[in-house]
This record gives C-alpha cells, structure tokens and sequence, in this order.
C-alpha cells in the first residue's frame, strides 16, 4: 500500500516569499513605465506564478500588455528573483517542526507550486529543505498547472503517494478549488497572499499556524474523504 501524503502549495504556505516575489514585480514594473504596489496590492496579484502576476498587476494599471512586452516583462522578473534567491524568504513558523511530525509517521511530503519547478527547487535548497520532498512540481512538470486536479494527483504520484491518503495544505482559492477538484481535502493556512479571507472558500479546515496540522487533523480529514 502506498503511503500517505501531505502536499504543500509554496509561496504563501510553505515559504514566505512575500518580500521577494514583491520587490521582483516591482522591479519588473518600473521597468514597463508602471507605478511600483504595496504589500497590500500585491497579495491581490498571486497564485498562478509570476507570469499572471504581472499580467493582473498591469491590468490593474489599465495597461494591455502586448505579447512581446509581456514576454519581455516576464524575463525581467524571473532574472531578477532568480538571482535573489533565496532573499529574505523564510519557512513559516511551525512548518519545519509539522513536516517532522508527518515524516516520523511515516507520511510522504511534497510541494504542488504554480512557481516554475527550477525556482521552486532552487528556493527548497536554498533553505536547507530539499531532503524532506519526495516530489516537487510546477506547471512545467506535467504541462499544467493548478487549478487543474491533475497537477495535484500526479504531484502525489509521482511522490509515490496515494490519493485516497492525502491532504493538500494551500493559501489560495486555487488550492482549494485544485483539491476540491481532485477530491482530497485542503487545510488552508490563514496567514497567506490573498485579498478574501480563505474561509470565504470553503476549505476543508484553516489553521492560523502550523501547530495547528496534527495527525490527527490529517487522518480525520483522510478518514471523513474516503466515505
């Protein structure tokens, strides 16, 4: 029987990437002729990778990217944070000390992200936590990306999970419509990068902080899946 599994969106659930992913876009706005956005307006920007943030940022300017100048825009940032990697990102608190939990019982991990899977992996070393992931994956992976289910079961099995086992942990309305999709139940963190507070999408649980993610919680939501 394949094993249980606890699957990780990244930026705003795993990893609070929030200042570098905000000092990149307006790196890369500056550099289109646009205003730079605050902390506030870029939580409004996130959840399908930089490419869509950029897009909703200058749409939110009222200025229609062209292709080629989206393209061109979309290389500025992904040079910049890459370079900056890992920046001031950060686990959250409590995520290092949950993983130990599930891995000591046995339960595989993984990130399901919509950040390209290089620069995913790229910021997981950077913070000393490659070891922990059976698996880690982007919307290159499989060539789609959440909120399709597939990016999420085949993240699982590639992992060497099992569906009917497994939990996703997101921050977004595109996590939870990715498992909900799926048919898995999603743990939304309350502390990630959206503008509506994550229970107004109906999340199997929300925790505020990581302590939060028992084995218990975890079997109870496999437990009430599988019925």
């Amino acid at each position: 029987m394949s094993k249980p599994i606890i699957v990780f969106d990244l930026d705003g659930t795993l990893v609070d990437t929030a200042p570098d992913l905000l000092d990149s876009l307006n790196h890369t706005l500056v550099a289109g002729g646009l205003a730079e956005v605050d902390d506030t307006a870029f939580r409004r920007f996130v959840g399908q990778g930089g490419r869509i943030m950029i897009e909703r940022a200058c749409s939110a300017q009222r200025k229609q990217l062209a292709a080629a100048e989206h393209d061109r825009l979309h290389e500025i940032f992904l040079d910049h944070y890459t370079v900056n990697i890992p920046g001031r990102s950060l686990p959250y608190p409590g995520v290092v000390a949950a993983m130990d939990r599930f891995a000591g019982a046995g339960y595989l991990l993984a990130v399901c992200t919509n950040k390209y899977e290089n620069l995913a992996r790229g910021l997981i070393r950077a913070l000393g936590l490659s070891d922990r992931f059976a698996a880690i994956t982007g919307p290159e992976t499989f060539g789609i990306r959440k909120p399709d289910p597939r990016h999420l079961t085949e993240t699982i099995a590639n992992a060497g999970g099992d569906v009917s086992r497994a939990v996703m942990v997101g921050d977004s309305v595109t996590d939870i419509d990715t498992a909900k999709a799926a048919g898995i139940p999603v743990v939304a963190v309350d502390f990630g990068y959206t503008d509506r507070h994550v229970s107004e999408y109906e999340p199997s649980v929300v925790i505020s902080h990581y302590d939060e993610l028992t084995l218990g919680m975890a079997q109870k939501l496999i437990d009430a899946a599988s019925r």
